[in-house]
């Protein structure tokens, strides 16, 4: 059989006479790629399997709730490591708007564009979206003229 090149680290490797189809290498590296790219794959496109492994995820926690405590207090060097990432991700986001999921401010006014018809466009944020936010440019095609409180008479 022909060797082929692995779809993860790219060198060439023979595939198993059973599996002519076999796009990765036997490395455990790049097993490990096949199967992640495999679960996320399923994920998007198995609505079941995706519910399933959610509720798996949740009865873990449920059963290991300090997990995560105990992993950082017996690894300090990965809080250091993650505290500096942090830093790092607040500083890029500084200054940018983040949309969150709640953001209408009930104490402030709200402001609504005059009656019209307008052209929506999305327009690309480099800030964080939450959930469902849009970011769009509101362009005026026509407005409708604003009453003066005048009514001419005949």
């Amino acid at each position: 059989m022909e060797s082929k090149l692995c779809a993860a680290c790219a060198r060439r490797f023979n595939p198993r006479a059973q599996t002519p189809q076999q796009t990765y290498c036997p490395n455990p590296a790049c097993q490990r790629e096949r199967k992640r790219k495999w679960m996320q794959t399923k994920l998007k496109r198995d609505p079941d399997y995706a519910r399933n492994q959610m509720e798996a995820q949740q009865a873990w926690c449920e059963r290991n709730p300090d997990y995560w405590r105990e992993y950082r207090s017996a690894h300090p060097d990965y809080v250091e490591q993650n505290r500096q990432l942090q830093g790092e991700r607040r500083a890029r986001s500084a200054g940018k708007a983040v949309a969150k999921i709640d953001v209408s401010n009930p104490t402030t006014p709200v402001l609504t564009p005059p009656s019209g018809k307008y052209e929506m466009n999305p327009i690309a944020v480099s800030g964080v979206a939450k959930i469902d936010a849009w970011m769009v440019e509101l362009r005026v095609i026509s407005r409708v003229p604003h009453a003066s409180g005048r009514v001419a008479k005949r």
